[in-house]
């Protein structure tokens, strides 16, 4: 494996074509997070705490409901592969309709439990009031944000990643002027924050419905919601819900493990947690790509294409990673004084930012692997391996007695992530050819 690419592979303008773009659209929304992080932590170490707190809740109500994307562009991946552009784009709406349903109930049943939710996180008396405010105000744009997901499912799906960077690269600079104008200059505290990206989350959603509606219209697909569509959408994300939960589980836990190490060790672990989903999410560009490439070529029945595209992506993620590791331990000791005034925070920020380095290579192999089968449809297979490398984690996470290490439980979850897709992807079950799999 060449680590670093030449850009002579044939698989390689293909793949830059969709991940520069892609790039730029999934790190809008770490950035949404790490824009309120820098604003807020100028409140306060216990704001910083409860945004922490309440950030990954949300995360992971949202995260639960990634399949809406996911799911969305591998399934019409396979039909633009397969030629059948309209039954793609009608696929896309019902995943609309899905994520707009989805949006509505969470809003219903999270706003009288968001208390329940923060204590749930074992937050100290001082830092609850904040996690709560934010996670109920922010519980308003969750509909928003779940109609971009699959609004940009769809557009992967097609294999289009501009019109996703310049709706997000929108929504953040919205996001940061609300932010700045709601919580320094109008005093609104946390909530201000919340609000703002609330907000720009619900206009970003508005501009992707607009998308995909004059999609449809141009090729004659139907626009109503479809009964049978909606039931087939979900259905076919329950193992990518499975996958997610246990995903999400690991998070939640590391969040509550940090929440009782102490206020500083949980702010320290909401910034660093920040800039490590960032990362995540720069990494991902990638296995975006793979999504869309892996979808279209199995669709296409070219099982040789995928293969070699395959290679050459997971060449491109460890490369990156290697990069990313670097930079980040170049500027370790500057970052600190982006986000806090407290010394204790700055230092425990400090060394998990080394932890954080050195995971950079196996994150970028492991979120490859795990976008090829994605787009490959192999959802049973991702549950059953994240629930894997999830039980490698809790006992590990459960007894750590410092935040060095409880990354190095993060680490151990990482390391096991990698052999179980990296297995997977040698063999050939998940080569599943045609339109749809079944």
């Amino acid at each position: 494996m060449h680590l670093v690419p030449t850009l002579r592979h044939p698989h390689d303008r293909e793949i830059i074509r969709l991940a520069v773009p892609a790039f730029g659209a999934l790190v809008a929304e770490p950035l949404f997070l790490l824009a309120d992080s820098a604003i807020v932590g100028h409140l306060g170490t216990v704001q910083q705490a409860g945004l922490g707190i309440a950030g990954q809740a949300l995360t992971t109500i949202v995260g639960i409901c990634i399949f809406l994307a996911y799911g969305t562009t591998s399934s019409v991946a396979r039909q633009v592969g397969a030629g059948n552009t309209v039954q793609a784009l009608r696929q896309g709406v019902d995943g609309v309709w899905l994520a707009l349903a989805i949006g509505a109930a969470l809003v219903v049943v999270g706003w009288p439990v968001s208390p329940a939710i923060v204590n749930a996180f074992g937050a100290s008396p001082a830092v609850a009031p904040y996690a709560e405010i934010y996670l109920r105000t922010s519980l308003f744009g969750v509909p928003g944000m779940l109609v971009m997901l699959a609004g940009t499912g769809v557009l992967r799906g097609l294999q289009d990643t501009r019109t996703p960077l310049f709706v997000s690269i929108g929504c953040f600079a919205l996001n940061l002027l609300l932010n700045v104008v709601f919580v320094l200059i109008l005093g609104w505290g946390i909530a201000g924050s919340a609000w703002g990206t609330a907000i720009a989350q619900t206009v970003g959603a508005a501009i992707y419905a607009a998308v995909v509606v004059r999609g449809a219209r141009a090729h004659g697909a139907s626009l109503r919601p479809d009964l049978a569509g909606l039931r087939a959408s979900a259905t076919a994300g329950a193992a990518l819900i499975v996958r997610t939960i246990s995903l999400q589980l690991v998070l939640v836990v590391a969040t509550a493990v940090s929440a009782h190490l102490g206020n500083a060790e949980a702010a320290a672990y909401t910034v660093g947690s920040r800039i490590w989903m960032f990362l995540a999410f720069a990494l991902d560009a990638i296995a975006i790509a793979a999504q869309a490439i892996t979808g279209r070529y199995l669709g296409a029945t070219d099982v040789a294409g995928t293969r070699a595209a395959t290679r050459r992506m997971v060449e491109w993620g460890v490369a990156c990673g290697i990069v990313f590791g670097l930079v980040v331990l170049l500027i370790r000791g500057l970052l600190p004084e982006l986000f806090t005034h407290d010394p204790r925070v700055s230092e425990l920020l400090v060394a998990s930012l080394v932890a954080i380095a050195c995971m950079q290579p196996i994150a970028g192999a492991v979120f490859v692997l795990d976008g090829v089968l994605i787009g490959a449809g192999d959802q049973r297979y991702l549950a059953l391996a994240q629930t894997l490398a999830m039980v490698a984690f809790l006992p590990a996470a459960w007894f750590m007695g410092s935040l060095t290490a409880l990354w190095g439980a993060i680490s151990l979850w990482m390391t096991v992530r990698l052999l179980t897709l990296g297995l997977r992807a040698r063999g050939s079950a998940w080569l599943v050819t045609g339109a749809r799999r079944e």
